[in-house]
C-alpha cells in the first residue's frame, strides 16, 4: 500500500486490477480503480484551475499558513497573511516573535492564542532541528510541533513538488460519497484513496476534491442536480437533483 512518494506506483497499479468485492460499493476492485479515475479525469475538466487556495511565497509561508487555516477559511487566512509575513520573514524570527503582538497579528483567524504557540513551538523547532529551513520529508514534518499528516502534505505537494494526499474535511467526506472508501480515519482515508490512483496524481487530486467539496458536494446540501461527477456518484440523491434548485446551491464554482 503505497504511504509517501518514494513508493513506486507498482503497488498502486498491482491494487488495480486485484480482484474482489470488498469494496465500500459491493463492485469489483478493478471497477471501483476505473470508476474513481474517471471521476478524477472529469473533475480535473470542471476544475483546471484547482491550487491551494493559501497564498504563500516559500514553505514556510505555507507551513504557517496551513497552522492558521485550522478552523478557519482561507480568505480570512489570506487577509491575514500579507501583515503577517511581511513582520516575519524567517524561522528566527517566528521563534523570537513578541506573543502579544503575533496573537493580535493573527487575532481574526480564530484560536489566536493556541495558533500563536503552535507557530513558535513549531519556528523553534525550525531553527533546533534543521537550521531554520522546513524540512522537504514527511517523515521530518510529522515530527515538528503541530504538524500532522494534513499539514506536512499540503507542504510536500504544493511547497516541494513531493506527491501527497490532503485529508481535510471536505476530502474525507466525498471520498465516502464517491464511494472510494468507508473509513472515517483521515490516515486510513489517505491510504485507501492513495492506493486507487498513482502518486503523481494525489497532489492535484486533492485540489479538486477540496474544490468541488466547496463549491458543489456540500457537507448538508449538496448540489447533486449541478454536479458534473454524479452519473458516477453512488451517493446521487442526497441532495436537490433538480438541475435549476441544486444550481442555487452552488458557491463559488464554475456553474454560479
Amino acid at each position: 500500500m503505497p504511504r509517501d512518494a518514494s513508493t513506486s506506483s507498482a503497488t498502486t497499479d498491482q491494487a488495480a486490477v486485484s480482484g474482489g468485492r470488498d469494496t465500500p460499493t459491493g463492485e469489483s476492485r478493478l471497477a471501483l480503480v476505473r470508476r474513481a479515475r474517471r471521476m478524477n479525469r472529469e473533475l480535473t475538466l470542471l476544475y483546471p484551475d484547482a491550487h491551494c487556495e493559501l497564498n504563500f511565497t516559500d514553505p514556510l509561508e505555507l507551513l504557517v499558513a496551513t497552522i492558521l487555516s485550522a478552523q478557519c477559511t482561507d480568505k480570512r487566512v489570506n487577509a491575514v497573511t500579507p501583515t503577517l509575513f511581511a513582520r516575519y520573514r524567517t524561522a528566527k524570527d517566528y521563534a523570537a516573535a513578541d506573543r502579544e503582538e503575533l496573537e493580535g497579528i493573527i487575532r481574526p483567524t480564530g484560536f489566536f492564542r493556541a495558533k500563536a504557540n503552535s507557530v513558535v513551538n513549531l519556528a523553534q523547532a525550525l531553527c533546533e532541528r534543521h537550521g531554520g529551513e522546513v524540512p522537504g520529508r514527511l517523515a521530518d514534518l510529522v515530527k515538528l510541533p503541530g504538524v500532522g499528516r494534513k499539514t506536512a502534505n499540503v507542504v510536500l505537494g504544493n511547497a516541494f513538488g513531493v506527491p501527497g494526499i490532503t485529508v481535510d474535511t471536505h476530502f474525507g467526506r466525498l471520498a465516502r460519497r464517491f464511494g472510494w472508501t468507508e473509513e472515517t480515519d483521515p490516515v486510513k482515508v489517505e491510504h485507501a484513496v492513495g492506493d486507487l490512483f498513482p502518486p503523481k496524481e494525489w497532489t492535484m487530486l486533492s485540489h479538486r476534491l477540496i474544490w468541488h467539496g466547496r463549491r458543489i458536494c456540500h457537507s448538508r446540501r449538496p448540489a447533486c442536480g449541478a454536479c458534473g461527477v454524479a452519473r458516477w456518484c453512488p451517493a446521487f440523491g442526497e441532495g436537490p437533483t433538480d438541475e435549476a434548485t441544486a444550481r442555487k446551491l452552488v458557491r463559488n464554482g464554475p456553474f454560479s
